[in-house]
């Protein structure tokens, strides 16, 4: 039934989005994919999403007994072509079980870019549009 529920699933929408400027938005990129998790590492990472895993993977595209913690919603190319905006992290019910947070998580990724989630710059919200009147 907790699967249902999604019970010790933490989702947080990152307000305002954490962006990851472009220096260190590139060496995070090289750490990603020198962490693999097909490479020994613990991190998943695809255009869109970064997953944390609690261990290497046992073979190429075999996760085996590997759990996932959490994952990373982001977007490469804004605000500008080489910025990364962080957007929204998620941690699993075993990664919540595990002790990690979505700060623990960011803060882990982060940190291959000399950045941490509470130091990184946020982006610009701008008011709401006046509402539209015939």
């Amino acid at each position: 039934m907790a699967e249902a529920y999604d019970e010790g699933v933490v989702s947080e929408v990152i307000r305002p989005a954490a962006i990851v400027p472009e220096r260190s938005a590139r060496a995070i990129l090289v750490e990603l994919a020198l962490h693999d998790v097909q490479n020994g590492g613990v991190w998943q990472s695809e255009p869109s999403l970064w997953s944390r895993y609690d261990r290497p993977w046992s073979g190429y595209g075999s996760p085996g007994a590997a759990e996932l913690l959490g994952t990373i919603q982001v977007a490469y190319g804004t605000p500008t072509k080489y910025e990364i905006t962080i957007y929204r992290v998620t941690v699993t019910r075993f990664g919540t079980e595990a002790g990690w947070t979505v700060s623990t998580i960011c803060d882990e990724a982060l940190a291959f870019g000399d950045l941490d989630l509470a130091s990184c710059p946020r982006a610009t919200l701008n008011a709401p549009p006046k509402p539209f009147r015939f």
